[in-house]
């Protein structure tokens, strides 16, 4: 495989020196470099934090080893890190680009997103990637002369396109946001600072995206053994995963089920990763950038999976839906938490004086701007602190069991 394993920078690659910038100018740190301080201020921020205490599938109390939104994240860093330094990227820039990805997601996972896009459907909904933007933005107040992060543009360009362009080159919304247009704080955002909505982010931000996925397939199948939701042999039903299977088994034979599936999910990430490298490196070689714009201009990604490991990315998550994110045990959950949220929030609605002391301070008069800051509040919680203020205001709060 012809990689840069070098450590040099490719021409197509992020340089923090040429970065575009902050929105508010800052003096340059004399012992890092502009992507490196993204990466530290994400790591020091409240909803950074916070992570650890949300749901990536299972609620906190179900096991002590189960996924979070944080350990999710770290995964997703480490691969990301692993993708660009194999293609020659900057590496901190898509290790920002990784930390940031999660820190809009809302408690209890997307459930709790479905129920806060639910409450918010008439006054703008709500959005996990349009919440990324605001915490990084607006909501983070930890500096003094800013709000949010004050993160470079590469960064928040990066985070905002984590899955690929808004829009067309003329404005109007592509993919998912065709149904639903641009969410409000992103189009005001970019009236600040043009993020270019049109292009193709990063070749940085194109390694933590399909990072994301590769974190996604290996650790839930990792969750759902553990949970006994299934069981290894069951994966032979996408043969991809059938041919680790038998490869673990040949060269381990009777080793134990603990081991033997921590084996597969080994050779899930590596795979994965050896094929985003090859794939990523024709496409590369097809293209020819000599700028990061390049990358940006290419109307398509530039790192991601070949065409059979797309499918088997595919044939993964179609095997996990029905037997892990739509199982019975984990739907009931997901049920309840979704009430609990939308319990909150028109409880805050109706009653605004229930919410926090320092929460009523600067609470907008009218409808749709206060629902955007209660939305705020509540997305910002953390499972348990939600099972916590239900509790507070309700008689009777769901397990989540």
């Amino acid at each position: 495989m012809d990689s840069l394993q070098t450590g040099a920078r490719a021409t197509y690659a992020e340089n923090p020196a040429h970065s575009r910038g902050r929105l508010i100018a800052e003096p340059q740190s004399p012992t890092r470099s502009d992507f490196r301080r993204d990466c530290d201020r994400i790591i020091h921020s409240t909803a950074f934090r916070r992570l650890a205490h949300k749901t990536q599938v299972f609620v906190y109390h179900e096991g002590d080893h189960f996924r979070t939104r944080l350990t999710h994240t770290l995964e997703v860093t480490q691969i990301a890190r692993s993708l660009a330094r194999a293609l020659g990227l900057d590496e901190d820039l898509a290790e920002a680009s990784a930390l940031g990805h999660d820190l809009g997601h809302t408690p209890f996972g997307h459930a709790g997103e479905r129920a806060l896009d639910f409450c918010m459907a008439g006054y703008g909904g709500f959005d996990h990637n349009a919440q990324t933007l605001a915490v990084l933005t607006r909501l983070e107040s930890r500096y003094a002369d800013f709000d949010g992060l004050n993160l470079t543009w590469e960064a928040l360009e990066g985070l905002v396109k984590h899955n690929g362009p808004l829009t067309d080159r003329v404005g109007n919304p592509v993919g998912r946001y065709v149904k639903h247009g641009i969410a409000a704080s992103i189009l005001d955002y970019c009236r600040l600072q043009d993020l270019e909505l049109w292009s193709w982010p990063s070749a940085e931000a194109q390694a933590a995206a399909i990072a994301d996925d590769i974190a996604y397939d290996a650790h839930d199948i990792d969750d759902g053994l553990r949970a006994g939701l299934f069981v290894l042999d069951d994966l032979a039903a996408v043969p991809f995963l059938a041919g680790l299977i038998r490869e673990v088994d040949a060269g381990h034979p009777g080793l134990d089920e603990f081991r033997r599936g921590h084996e597969v999910g080994r050779r899930i990430i590596t795979r994965m990763i050896e094929d985003v490298i090859a794939e990523s490196l024709r496409r590369i070689a097809a293209l020819a950038p000599k700028s990061p714009d390049d990358i940006r201009n290419a109307g398509h990604a530039v790192i991601g999976f070949s065409p059979a490991m797309a499918a088997t990315d595919k044939a993964i998550k179609g095997f996990l839906n029905p037997r892990m994110y739509r199982h019975s045990r984990v739907m009931a959950i997901m049920t309840d938490a979704e009430r609990v949220l939308r319990d909150l929030f028109a409880r805050y609605m109706a009653h605004p004086d229930d919410l926090p002391v320092e929460r009523q301070q600067n609470l907008l008069p009218d409808a749709r701007g206060r629902a955007r800051q209660i939305a705020d509040f509540i997305a910002g919680m953390t499972d348990r602190f939600a099972l916590i203020e239900h509790a507070r205001l309700f008689d009777s709060t769901p397990e989540l069991r």
